[in-house]
C-alpha cells in the first residue's frame, strides 16, 4: 500500500517509433513535498524525450526534524518508447529506505509486460495480501513512466481522461483520470495553462485487504493531479499531485519545470 500511495503522490511517462508530432525535449521539474501544509522534502524529476525513445530519473528525500527522524529517501529511473500514442516501458528500477528498512525493485518490460523482476529483500507473505497472477503483470505500466501521458491526437482537453494500469512490483493498481477544468498557473520555467485531474486509486492485487489505509484510499475522493505541457513533444507532465491521507492531506507541488525543446533523450542521459 506504502507504494500505492507514493506512486499517487507522488508513488506520478518516448519511443522507437515515436510520432512525427512529438519531437525531443529535455526536462527538469523540482518539486516540494508538503503534508497539511508543513514543507516535508523535495523532489524531482529530470530526463529527455526524442525519437528514439524516453528515460526519466526521479528523486526524493524527506528534510527537517522529518528527514532527521525517518532518513526517508527514494530514487528511480524508468526507459522506454511510445508507439501509437502508448507508452512501451522498458526498464524500471526503485530504490527507497528510511530508519528501518529499505527495498530496490527493478523490473525489464517488453510489449506492455513484465519480462523479468527481482526485489530485494522480497515482500513479506501475509494472509490478507490478495495474490497476484500472471494476468496482473500484462499490459501495464510502471509507477514512474505513468508520469508522461502522451496525448497525440486527443488534444490537451482529453489529458485527464484515460486509466493508468499500473504495476510497482509488489502491487497492481489503476489509477483513473477524469477531466475537472484547466487553471493557469506560474512557474519558474513555465506560465500558461494546466489541465486538472481528478483521480481514483483502484486496487487490483498485491495490496493489503485489511488494512484501514487501503479502504481508505479506495473511498478517496480527494486526490487530484495538474498536467503540464512538455514544451516541443506530445507529452504532459503532472506539476501538482494532492492527496488525502489519513493525517491529512499531501501535496507535492512543482517549484520549477524547466523544459529545453529540441534537446534529445540521448544528450539528457549524458
Amino acid at each position: 500500500m506504502k507504494s500505492a500511495v507514493a506512486s499517487s503522490l507522488a508513488g506520478l511517462a518516448l519511443a522507437a517509433c515515436l510520432g512525427a508530432g512529438a519531437h525531443a525535449a529535455s526536462l527538469d521539474a523540482r518539486y516540494d513535498v508538503s503534508l497539511l501544509g508543513i514543507t516535508l522534502g523535495t523532489a524531482s524529476l529530470s530526463g529527455g524525450i526524442d525519437n528514439s525513445g524516453y528515460k526519466l530519473d526521479m528523486t526524493a528525500k524527506l528534510t527537517g526534524i522529518a528527514g532527521g527522524v525517518t532518513g526517508g529517501r527514494g530514487s528511480g529511473a524508468a526507459t522506454g518508447a511510445l508507439i501509437g500514442g502508448r507508452l512501451a516501458p522498458k526498464t524500471f528500477a526503485v530504490s527507497s529506505a528510511n530508519s528501518s528498512e529499505s527495498r530496490t525493485v527493478r523490473m525489464a518490460l517488453a510489449e506492455g509486460s513484465v519480462a523479468g523482476i527481482d526485489i530485494e529483500p522480497p515482500i513479506d507473505e501475509k494472509p490478507d495480501r490478495v495474490p497476484l497472477t500472471e494476468s496482473h503483470k500484462r499490459n501495464i505500466v510502471d509507477p514512474l513512466s505513468a508520469f508522461l501521458m502522451p496525448v497525440s491526437g486527443k488534444g490537451k482537453d482529453a489529458a485527464c481522461n484515460r486509466t493508468l494500469p499500473i504495476f510497482d512490483g509488489a502491487a497492481r493498481y489503476d489509477i483513473k483520470l477524469s477531466s475537472a477544468g484547466t487553471r493557469n498557473v506560474k512557474l519558474e520555467g513555465y506560465s500558461g495553462p494546466v489541465s486538472i485531474c481528478q483521480a481514483r486509486y483502484v486496487p487490483i492485487a498485491g495490496h493489503r485487504a485489511l488494512r484501514p489505509s487501503t479502504k481508505f484510499m479506495a473511498e478517496n475522493r480527494d486526490i487530484t493531479t495538474w498536467l503540464a505541457p512538455v514544451a516541443g513533444t506530445d507529452v504532459m507532465v503532472p506539476v501538482r499531485i494532492s492527496v488525502k491521507t489519513m493525517i491529512g492531506t499531501a501535496v507535492i507541488e512543482a517549484s520549477s519545470f524547466k523544459v529545453d525543446p529540441g534537446v534529445t533523450a540521448s544528450a539528457a542521459r549524458n
